[in-house]
């Protein structure tokens, strides 16, 4: 389940200039109790707050939206989140306008128009949610409801990317890298995905170091992929967790010892322990438990008390529950 983020609200101020984020400020403004409530995850409180201030609160309307689609302490309910960003997209709220858009383009709650999916997309747009320029795109590129037009598609989301959207850098990135309806382009999605990366990205940090590592669209670099593999890693990219140990696992050995320096040895086993702690595949296992095995080998025992602490520390941090392994 997604946390909340109350930071959304000043980002829509910003986005909505001057006046209006007096206006954004006042409609939020009514909203401290059910924000508050929803930051400590009382989800029948908060949502009765919203609903109180939802005939009148295009915010109130949005996070009504959110907790529908997202399941935050209610079953996910599409179609109710949909009407809920309809009222909120009436309202100016432009992250609705475009999860509007979103709507109409699956047909959830009303019959599929690319049509007014690309409206919604425009409005949210021109109001700063530069994202919505790559939703547009995606319409074109796959040629849903509108002629095909994979270079006007290509040159919407570009657009995007090239106005600081991050989201817009991955979903270039995301699109040169699987092609998605057009050619691959590795040279192309491994810039972008490095300029989202730059930008914190954490998936884009991924894909940037699984492309450097097996050099994809450029010479191959392990010490930068290790490099970026840890950047997501400290910051609770889970999928990072495994193939870090194991890059770290076949780095070079020191010239005259001929094992993994000790710093790069207690990382070793420090991802792979975190990877493990939250894996239930079999087969994942088994390759953790191997690495393990040969890590605790060559690792002085007198180091696992603090590692154990520090990946307990860490997962703890981002919320990541040892699962139960078979």
């Amino acid at each position: 389940m997604q946390l909340p983020n109350l930071l959304i609200y000043a980002l829509w101020a910003t986005l909505l200039g001057a006046n209006l984020a007096q206006a954004a400020s006042a409609l939020e403004g009514e909203l401290g109790e059910a924000n508050q409530a929803l930051a400590n995850r009382d989800y029948a409180k908060a949502y009765q707050g919203y609903l109180r201030r939802s005939t009148t609160n295009p915010l109130a309307q949005f996070e009504l939206g959110l907790m529908e689609e997202r399941g935050w302490g209610r079953p996910v309910n599409q179609e109710t989140a949909c009407t809920w960003y309809e009222k909120a997209a009436q309202g100016g709220i432009p992250a609705a306008q475009q999860f509007l858009g979103n709507c109409y383009r699956a047909g959830i709650g009303r019959p599929a128009d690319s049509k007014t999916a690309l409206y919604w997309y425009g409005k949210a747009a021109d109001s700063g949610i530069l994202i919505a320029l790559c939703n547009a795109g995606d319409l074109y590129i796959s040629g849903q409801g509108v002629e095909k037009n994979i270079n006007y598609g290509l040159e919407l989301c570009t657009r995007a990317a090239q106005g600081e959207s991050v989201p817009a850098m991955k979903h270039l990135a995301d699109y040169y890298r699987h092609g998605r309806g057009i050619p691959t382009n590795p040279v192309a999605a491994r810039y972008w995905y490095q300029q989202a990366a730059e930008r914190h990205d954490l998936e884009a940090q991924f894909e940037l170091a699984l492309m450097l590592s097996e050099g994809l669209g450029g010479p191959a670099d392990r010490t930068a992929a290790a490099f970026w593999l840890e950047q997501a890693a400290r910051q609770g990219y889970s999928s990072a967790y495994l193939p870090l140990a194991v890059l770290y696992a076949n780095a070079p050995v020191d010239s005259q010892s001929g094992a993994l320096p000790p710093e790069v040895l207690a990382k070793v086993y420090l991802w792979n322990q975190a990877a493990k702690a939250i894996t239930s595949n079999p087969e994942t296992l088994a390759q953790i438990s191997r690495i393990e095995k040969l890590t605790l080998a060559v690792m002085p025992p007198q180091w696992k008390p603090a590692l154990d602490r520090q990946v307990t520390e860490h997962l703890a941090k981002f919320s990541q529950l040892p699962v139960t392994q078979p």
